[in-house]
């Protein structure tokens, strides 16, 4: 990979981009209040099936898949997928976020520098919203990167948000939050490797307990998180 491509991709897998993944826990301030959560131990612990559960069998097989029907300029197919993750998202928090983050990785792209690419303004028009996974995908694919270097920065910016959370939620210090996301970074090579076992079409949304809490986070009396 050249410099240029390999700088774009750690932009967009940067916490500082500005899509608001900062503001998300994804059912882990939950997780939290209802015990399962509540130290260095379990707060890795629960990310890392996160990461297994969801994003190698849900996220990233539509990064994957979206990614291809960019390259190919497939619209049909991407609408598909972008419909996809609208009503595989169980709560309606995990969906605010899906279209809240597509939205806004659709602004920036608007204002980069392939801004007059047509599939831009093809993404910004998906009904109702654009998504995360299917924005994601389309910047990797202007920024020139490879399916598994893309889904790899997918993966680790997906961590870094998350590392960010458990601190602020659990919370953790910053010598805790290096050691999970050593954990989660030496974990994000096996997670891509099982993207490629279903990133034909057969991926799934299945986590009921993120699903249970993610509901009960949209009334938690209190909390820090969108999501």
């Amino acid at each position: 990979m050249d410099a240029p491509t390999l700088l774009r991709l750690m932009w967009l897998a940067s916490p500082a981009l500005p899509v608001g993944g900062f503001s998300y826990s994804e059912g882990l301030e939950a997780a939290v209040e209802a015990g399962h959560v509540h130290d260095e131990t379990s707060a890795g612990d629960w990310l890392l099936q996160q990461l297994q559960l969801t994003l190698a069998r849900a996220d990233g097989p539509v990064v994957a898949q979206a990614a291809r029907a960019w390259r190919r300029r497939d619209q049909a197919a991407v609408a598909v997928l972008n419909t996809w993750v609208q009503t595989s998202r169980e709560t309606a928090e995990m969906r605010l976020q899906a279209e809240q983050m597509g939205r806004s990785l659709a602004e920036w792209l608007k204002n980069g520098e392939q801004a007059g690419d047509p599939r831009i303004a093809q993404l910004a028009a998906l009904p109702p919203a654009p998504t995360w996974p299917v924005a994601f995908a389309l910047a990797t694919v202007l920024a020139g990167a490879d399916e598994e270097p893309a889904l790899v920065a997918y993966a680790f910016g997906w961590a870094e948000n998350m590392v960010q959370a458990a601190m602020k939620a659990v919370p953790l210090g910053q010598g805790a939050a290096q050691r999970m996301l050593a954990r989660l970074a030496g974990a994000v090579p096996g997670a891509v490797r099982q993207v490629a076992a279903c990133a034909d079409g057969t991926q799934q949304a299945f986590a009921p307990m993120l699903a249970v809490l993610s509901a009960q986070h949209e009334t938690q009396y209190s909390r820090l998180f969108r999501s």
